[in-house]
């Protein structure tokens, strides 16, 4: 079980730091942490985020199968905040607004983001709480 005075820790690679920041605080409105010369640590929704620089890393042709992250969101405001966000602030989206499952006790609306670097971001918003994990 999660508790709720610890956070789960991403890394994940960039091709350009200024470029990543740019990206998670002011399109995404993530908080920056703390900021070095090889990587940036950010508040990405109550959990730490990490980007380093590592442009040879990095996927040229991602797909969301096997490897994306993201939230799951236990309130549908918070989960369309983050939806019109990223229409407003003209954010590329990998999959665009969907419901998933539909019809099902896991029906959930699902969209997908894509970093400049190519790290592909999942949202999502189950009706069911329950369904969550």
């Amino acid at each position: 079980m999660r508790n709720s005075e610890n956070v789960f820790h991403l890394a994940i690679p960039c091709k350009d730091l200024v470029e990543a920041e740019t990206f998670y605080t002011l399109k995404l409105g993530c908080q920056l942490a703390r900021k070095y010369e090889d990587r940036i640590t950010l508040n990405f929704f109550g959990d730490q985020l990490v980007v380093h620089f590592a442009p040879s890393e990095i996927d040229e042709n991602p797909k969301i199968y096997p490897r994306h992250f993201g939230i799951t969101f236990n309130k549908k405001s918070d989960f369309e905040q983050v939806y019109e966000n990223a229409k407003a602030n003209e954010i590329h989206f990998f999959e665009t607004l969907k419901t998933r499952f539909e019809g099902k006790q896991e029906e959930h609306l699902t969209f997908f983001l894509i970093d400049p670097s190519n790290n592909i971001l999942e949202f999502k918003y189950y009706h069911d709480p329950r369904m969550m994990y």
